[in-house]
């Protein structure tokens, strides 16, 4: 059976002090992107973090403010050749499907090395993301 790994991107709102990662994120769009991940019975839930690339939800770490969005080109595709390494240690870029929650920024330059990728809220805004969310895991 295919591996499938769901990766949700970071968000700036965060606890003020140390937590695991699926703590640490505290918007509305992240609770309800992981639990929609959740529902899809993932084998792995990862966030991708404009600090730390791919993150464990068990992971313990501070906060921190960083973000894809104000990052130069060349910054954010070094960024991703080190998630795409980061990726290759826990599944086959050939093999297993990627579902990406997360924004085009934070998927650009990752989608082309990944086999078998699914965006299930392309071309939504937030405000329609978070409804289709709201829809999909009520």
């Amino acid at each position: 059976m295919r591996q499938k790994i769901v990766l949700i991107s970071c968000v700036s709102q965060k606890l003020p002090h140390r937590a695991k990662a699926r703590d640490l994120y505290v918007s509305t769009l992240f609770k309800l992107n992981l639990k929609y991940a959740n529902s899809l019975s993932p084998n792995e839930i990862y966030v991708l973090s404009a600090k730390h690339g791919l993150l464990e939800l068990e992971r313990e770490l501070e906060p921190y403010e960083q973000t894809l969005n104000n990052m130069r080109t060349a910054d954010i595709k070094e960024w991703a050749n080190n998630v795409l390494r980061q990726f290759r240690s826990v599944a086959s870029l050939e093999e297993a499907e990627f579902i990406f929650l997360a924004g085009d920024k934070y998927r650009k330059y990752l989608l082309p090395h990944i086999k078998n990728a699914v965006v299930p809220l392309e071309g939504l805004r937030i405000g329609e993301q978070l409804q289709r969310l709201k829809d999909l895991t009520a």
